[in-house]
């Protein structure tokens, strides 16, 4: 089954691919801290469309760690695109635990297994390959493995985590994807003009 899923935008973004010249993962991320260490909610709002009530209610539940002098670090922001990923086709509660799973607590760095910005910049890396060729002859499992073999285990178990991690943040998104193409497909075709 070829879906022909497309994928115009950064993951986890409102930001066009192209006008950003092409860049996913830690080459977004660094542009956008480029001469910054911190980002303002406002940004956050135009960078992924996420509105100030619901980031900080992901923030209330303990999802996303309190900004610091009212900027989001790096990490902080990368969690928030991973969640923005995955949460049209996944529970809330479901991402919670599964970010969880990889990295412990939201805001405490010494249970992480992998910095968040680094999470992100291989799931955009996986996102891409699958993007740029036909995912229906990829096998995602397969291509999450060979993309995370750089990754140095921190802790044992760690690479296990971050496998399973990665395959279903990958895959949610997609699901995502194709959640959006059906309801384009049918809004082009079946809604009343």
């Amino acid at each position: 089954m070829k879906l022909e899923i497309q994928s115009t935008m950064i993951p986890g973004t409102l930001m066009d691919k192209v006008k950003m010249g092409n860049v996913t993962g830690m080459e977004f991320l660094e542009k956008i801290f480029y001469i910054t260490d911190g980002i303002m909610l406002s940004q956050i709002r135009a960078l992924s469309g996420i509105d100030g009530s619901t980031l900080q209610n992901w923030t209330k539940r303990g999802w996303v760690s309190n900004a610091h002098n009212k900027r989001y670090d790096i990490n902080q922001l990368s969690r928030i695109l991973i969640i923005n990923m995955m949460r049209e086709s996944m529970k809330l509660e479901r991402i919670a635990q599964l970010l969880t799973y990889v990295n412990g607590r939201a805001g405490d760095a010494s249970d992480d297994i992998i910095p968040e910005s680094e999470l992100y910049d291989y799931l955009c890396r996986v996102i891409d390959e699958l993007v740029r060729d036909d995912p229906d002859t990829l096998n995602v499992r397969e291509l999450v493995k060979k993309t995370l073999a750089d990754y140095e285990e921190r802790c044992a178990g760690a690479r296990h985590r971050l496998e399973v991690a990665c395959e279903i943040i990958v895959l949610a998104y997609f699901a995502t994807l194709v959640r959006q193409k059906a309801n384009s497909l049918f809004d082009s075709n079946l809604s009343p003009s």
